[in-house]
């Protein structure tokens, strides 16, 4: 396959709002040419409408891109009418059940594997007409149960060639799907969609998954399956793949690399485009050779939450009686000049106003304003919210236990820079949006030398100050691309980080709470989410150290249920500066 990069200039001439003509698609020079379109999304993250139910708002961004699937649905609506459906597949990368209040409120609140109704997700999907989705990673985080009623509300193939029953190594999910397009006048032409994810869900959500699948590695998957696609007929293959081009995140004698997509493209041949996902990257389009054969294999990533569809245009031709990808062009569709398709809104709209009522419901009264904005360089009484809570469900939970005199520590994470809990009325929505993600409770026992060696590895998230320097928090936090929630705050010790130290050599002045010693050997009970106590982000000790506490609890859910209970946010009842940057021993601030 000889495939063509499209210049900046032409590219601007694709990402184009509506009312916009999209440039047509050259028409067949005879019989033995023939052109077909391909659409693609990856990464909805539970986003069907242009909201964002924190604000209780229309979703909006400093780029001024939209989010959602009405968006999306009015692009593909476009395109289809101008190459017609004849010549247009429409696929999605993953990573579709998880993200927003919408999606959680109909995986927990009311779940749909329980009360028979149609998943949003699953609706607006189908309405749109895609014809194939590969399963994500967050398509775990719920269970199994919940997954099986969404691939069944789908009404398409949810793809996962690499994903096996544990029990039988038999594929969990269709490794594969064709697709048939009849072009009158030409010979039909079959598309093979095959679906690869990320491994990493094996160590993210092994509570669902652990005993259930297992998740093979992807380079492996796709030497098996690409031969049997286009065996099985297939003129042209499409692999999704929800993984990335990057490193793991994990250490990868726990799980298959996290990222391979650019290693299929290179070690399998016979495949001819890949969607890229996982990694919420605007990278429409990009070529990786293919080791074996030599041919160029286009990689296309839209952007997440649907703020891009990637438009890939295929330009076949027959040889010796077999289509063949002539040419291949991918593109961006920006979908902010786009309007939500009435038809989706109209279809999630009882949904939709469910949940806004539910993420209003006012839980409790805060004595006074509380901000998220400095957390990821200062102790915040925000944060010390988040670390009582965990801290109070783990020592309820162990009293009586040989653990109950344990000290109990606690993790957090600086989730949010813009959560808020204003004085006054505190919504499930305030507090969502401070803590965005479904993650459960666990608590491990860990050693204080394993806490300090784990907050050494946090502190990475910080550029060196150099002696005598001063800390600025835009220029000297999130060091190397580390995000804000990669920064892990411990609770029940005190600790400096001195930033003019080497990484490794930044922990200072850790005691217990009080003052007491944090002696090397002595045991400590740390209370941590399940993404984090899984692996996730590669910090040391955590995933191998024992599990005392683990009830499948949401801490969205405690902290919900804690504010509920008492009626009251006070800081005084959490409130407790324990943790300081420092530059030469000197406090920042």
């Amino acid at each position: 396959m000889k495939t063509r990069l499209i210049g900046a200039a032409a590219t601007a001439v694709l990402l184009l709002g509506a009312g916009a003509a999209i440039p047509a698609a050259a028409a067949p020079n005879d019989a033995h040419d023939l052109d077909l379109t391909l659409l693609a999304t990856t990464d909805l993250h539970g986003r069907v409408l242009n909201w964002d139910y924190f604000s209780d708002r229309a979703y909006s961004d400093r780029a001024g891109d939209k989010v959602g699937l009405a968006s999306v649905a009015s692009v593909v609506d476009e395109v289809r009418a101008e190459v017609g459906d004849d010549r247009l597949l429409v696929v999605d990368n993953g990573d579709a059940i998880q993200g927003t209040p919408l999606s959680y409120y109909y995986a927990v609140q009311e779940p749909v594997h329980e009360t028979g109704a149609d998943h949003p997700m699953a609706a607006a999907y189908a309405a749109i007409g895609y014809d194939a989705q590969v399963v994500g990673n967050h398509e775990f985080n719920y269970g199994l149960d919940l997954l099986d009623a969404y691939e069944d509300d789908l009404g398409f193939p949810l793809l996962g060639a690499n994903v096996v029953d544990a029990e039988t190594g038999e594929p969990a999910f269709d490794p594969y799907t064709l697709v048939t397009k009849k072009v009158k006048g030409h010979k039909p032409v079959t598309v093979g969609i095959l679906g690869l994810t990320t491994p990493g869900s094996m160590i993210w959500d092994k509570a669902n998954v652990e005993g259930e699948l297992e998740f093979r590695d992807m380079v492996d998957a796709a030497e098996e399956w690409v031969p049997e696609v286009r065996a099985a007929g297939a003129d042209i293959v499409v692999v999704l793949s929800h993984a990335g081009t990057g490193a793991s995140s994990y250490d990868e004698s726990i799980a298959p690399p996290e990222n391979a997509t650019a290693e299929v493209a290179r070690k399998v041949p016979g495949i001819d485009v890949m969607v890229v996902g996982h990694s919420h990257l605007d990278k429409p389009s990009e070529v990786v050779v293919n080791e074996v054969t030599g041919d160029e294999v286009l990689l296309t990533q839209p952007y997440r939450w649907g703020s891009t569809v990637s438009r890939v245009d295929l330009s076949l031709e027959k040889v010796t009686g077999q289509w063949d990808v002539a040419d291949a062009e991918a593109s961006a569709i920006r979908t902010a000049g786009y309007p939500e398709s009435p038809e989706i809104v109209d279809l999630v709209a009882e949904q939709h106003e469910t949940t806004v009522a539910y993420v209003n419901q006012v839980v409790a009264q805060s004595t006074e304003e509380l901000s998220a904005v400095t957390s990821r360089y200062e102790d915040t009484a925000i944060i010390d919210f988040i670390q009582q809570v965990q801290t109070d469900a783990v020592a309820g939970s162990l009293a009586g236990t040989a653990y109950a005199d344990l000290p109990v520590l606690s993790i957090a994470a600086p989730f949010s820079r813009t959560a808020v809990f204003p004085q006054g009325d505190v919504t499930v929505r305030d507090i969502a949006g401070l803590y965005i993600y479904d993650n459960t409770l666990q608590a491990v026992t860990m050693t204080g030398a394993q806490v300090k060696e784990y907050l050494e590895y946090s502190a990475k998230y910080y550029a060196t100050v150099p002696s005598g320097g001063t800390f600025d928090p835009e220029a000297h936090t999130g060091a190397g691309g580390t995000p804000d929630y990669n920064l892990d705050i411990i609770a029940g010790v005190e600790y400096e980080l001195d930033l003019s130290q080497p990484v490794g050599s930044r922990v200072e002045n850790l005691v217990l709470s009080g003052g007491a010693e944090l002696a090397a050997d002595q045991e400590v009970v740390v209370a941590v989410n399940n993404y984090r106590r899984s692996g996730g982000g590669g910090f040391p000790h955590i995933a191998s150290a024992p599990i005392v506490y683990d009830e499948q609890k949401e801490i969205r859910q405690l902290l919900i249920d804690w504010a509920q209970e008492r009626g009251v946010i006070d800081p005084a009842d959490f409130a407790d500066e324990s943790w300081w940057l420092t530059v030469d021993g000197v406090r920042v601030g």
